[in-house]
């Protein structure tokens, strides 16, 4: 592959890039909406999507007829988290979304540095379950942060961890506060999947598959 003014590290988002686990998300938050007597419904759910936890139920939250305290936020957000991991033990290596394990390869292969960007507590553990927990050179995740995207902290750690400037990494993200934060970080912005409409990333597609290597790292 011709090297010329390549891009020398990609960062990806988790969830909807590498593999797909809103649906678990969705009931998670669905099961607390609804023991709550909170309204709830996709278009909603897509509100939370690449933010952290707290600012997520803190979105559910507007919709409440009654206010709560720090501390019932607390339990109703750690009560969602056990629920979306007890889920997330159907999770195996056939989860990872198509195209994703022949990318990191070949990106390998081309001494291209690869790591994950993302606001969840839960990388972890999801990598662990798909049997990626190895696969990168470094993994920035919400254990390591105080600010969600559209912060761009999480991939400023992220290229920091590299140790490639952020002007030289790529970040491919499903979501605009995702795209926002790399542009904030100052890398490239890749979309795919929900964020393939948002004018602002610099390359989109519809799905990881159809990621094109070149492309995304020029």
């Amino acid at each position: 592959m011709d090297g010329k003014a390549m891009k020398k590290a990609v960062i990806f988002d988790l969830d909807g890039v590498i593999v797909s686990t809103d649906e678990y998300h969705y009931r998670a938050w669905k099961e607390l909406a609804n023991k709550h007597s909170i309204p709830f419904d996709r278009k909603i759910n897509e509100r939370l999507r690449g933010v952290s936890r707290m600012e997520s139920l803190a979105i559910l939250l507007e919709k409440s007829e009654r206010a709560y305290s720090l501390e019932e936020k607390i339990e109703m957000a750690e009560e969602k988290n056990d629920r979306y991991r007890d889920m997330l033990r159907e999770l195996t290596p056939e989860d990872i979304l198509s195209g994703i394990p022949a990318l990191l390869d070949e990106l390998s292969s081309n001494d291209i540095k690869i790591a994950i960007g993302s606001s969840s507590k839960n990388t972890p553990y999801i990598l662990k379950r798909i049997g990626l927990k190895n696969r990168f050179d470094a993994i920035a995740d919400g254990n390591h942060i105080k600010n969600s995207k559209p912060d761009p902290e999480v991939f400023l750690l992220a290229a920091n961890m590299l140790g490639v400037p952020p002007n030289e990494c790529v970040v491919v993200e499903d979501a605009v506060a995702g795209i926002d934060a790399a542009i904030a970080a100052g890398c490239k912005p890749v979309a795919v999947g929900y964020a393939a409409d948002y004018p602002k990333a610099a390359y989109a597609v519809s799905e990881p598959s159809d990621l094109n290597i070149a492309e995304l790292l020029k």
